[in-house]
Order: C-alpha cells, then sequence, then structure tokens
C-alpha cells in the first residue's frame, strides 16, 4: 500500500515536469500564499483540492472540528508565521456539514481527551439552545451547529492579539467563515466574516459608551 503511495508520488512529479519544466524548481525558491485555510482534519475536506488551488497558493493549518482554541501554541505559531511572514491577505476558517467532531462532542458518550478539545462547540450548543432545539431532524441540528461553530470560531480568531495587533498597523486582512457541504462538494460562505472595518466600529462603539458611562457618572455626582 505505502508502494503504492511512492509510485503514484512519482507519477505525479513526473505529468507536473512534463508539463511545465520549471515548475519544481519555481516552486522551491518561493512560497507567497494569499490565503490561510483553517481547517478540518477530516480527510474529505483537503483545501487545494476542493478551492482548485496549486501547491504554494493556500497555507494550511487543520485540526479536530476547526477549533480555534487561543491557547493552541501550533494554531498561534501557524497564524502568526502566515500574519507576519507570509502576508496572507484572507483566512478562512472552514468547516463541514457531517462533521464527526460535531457529533462527538453532542453525543453525550465518553471519548478520551478528544472531549476536552471539543469543548467550544458544547459551549456553541449552549449558548444557542433555544435556536437548535427547534430543529426536529438530528442531522440538520448537527449542521446548524457546525455553522454556528463556524462562526464562533472566526470572531474567536478575529480576538487574538497576532490579529488585533495587524489591523493596528493598517494591515487589511479579512477572516472569513465557510462551510464545505460532502453532499453536493460546494462550498458556501456563511457571511460571518470580520476585517479592520469591524474592529474600528467595535473600538467606536467602545469609546463611545465609555463616554456615555462616564458622563453618567458625573452628572450623578
Amino acid at each position: 500500500m505505502l508502494k503504492d503511495l511512492l509510485a503514484h508520488n512519482r507519477n505525479w512529479a513526473a505529468e507536473r515536469e512534463a508539463e511545465d519544466p520549471d515548475y519544481f524548481k519555481r516552486l522551491s525558491q518561493l512560497q507567497k500564499p494569499e490565503y490561510l485555510w483553517i481547517g478540518c482534519s477530516d480527510s474529505r475536506v483537503p483545501a487545494n483540492v476542493i478551492t482548485g488551488l496549486e501547491p504554494g497558493e493556500v497555507f494550511v493549518h487543520r485540526n479536530v472540528a476547526n477549533l480555534i482554541h487561543r491557547g493552541d501554541l501550533n494554531l498561534l505559531s501557524v497564524l502568526e508565521f502566515a500574519v507576519e511572514s507570509l502576508g496572507v491577505q484572507h483566512i478562512i476558517v472552514c468547516g463541514h456539514h457531517g462533521c464527526g467532531g460535531v457529533r462527538a462532542a453532542m453525543d453525550g458518550d465518553r471519548h478520551g481527551i478528544i472531549d476536552h478539545w471539543l469543548q467550544p462547540i458544547r459551549d456553541v450548543a449552549e449558548h444557542n439552545i433555544h435556536s437548535l432545539e427547534h430543529l426536529a431532524d438530528q442531522t440538520e441540528r448537527l449542521d446548524s451547529l457546525c455553522e454556528l461553530s463556524i462562526a464562533a470560531q472566526v470572531e474567536s480568531l478575529a480576538r487574538t492579539p497576532i490579529i488585533q495587533s495587524a489591523w493596528r498597523r493598517g494591515n487589511r486582512l479579512k477572516i472569513h467563515g465557510w462551510v464545505y457541504s460532502l453532499n453536493d462538494g460546494l462550498l458556501h460562505d456563511l457571511g460571518c466574516g470580520r476585517s479592520s472595518i469591524h474592529r474600528e466600529k467595535h473600538r467606536r462603539f467602545g469609546t463611545h459608551q465609555l463616554k456615555s458611562h462616564s458622563h453618567q457618572h458625573h452628572s450623578a455626582h
């Protein structure tokens, strides 16, 4: 079986070189992707394949259920390198319907250490219990939770010091939340993206609230 993989690799490399003799030379000299992909480890959701991107065009980080744990040094290292060194302009957090991680988070069974990793999904479910409990179909409910979790991860990512610092310096990078359907192979933008524009609006709102509170405090005296 492993020999088959090596044979496939040799065939692939030969085909690439036949199509473009300078392909590997060019690839080895520069890595300048525009995208950072934060996706699920599921083997059915390979970033390059489903987006039609070539090697070198997308920087990839994957974990179970595409979660943003702010203490995850692996993720933070990838994020910092992508933003500070590679200069990516788009970060895509992509989950997928039929996610085993989402299902495992909600089935009530004990799975081991992964249960700790999946806790953010249960947190999202608790925060959205009223909207989820109205969905009678279990598959529909889990897929909806998957999408809600993606939105939550986008928000969490946007609040990391790495992203906040980049936005303060004028970096215009954007974060997107996408979901992939295993049933038809299509990607969908969930419309939950974040950018420096959102940060500026949030900052102004916070400043307004602070001034309002201060004015009320002084008025009371």
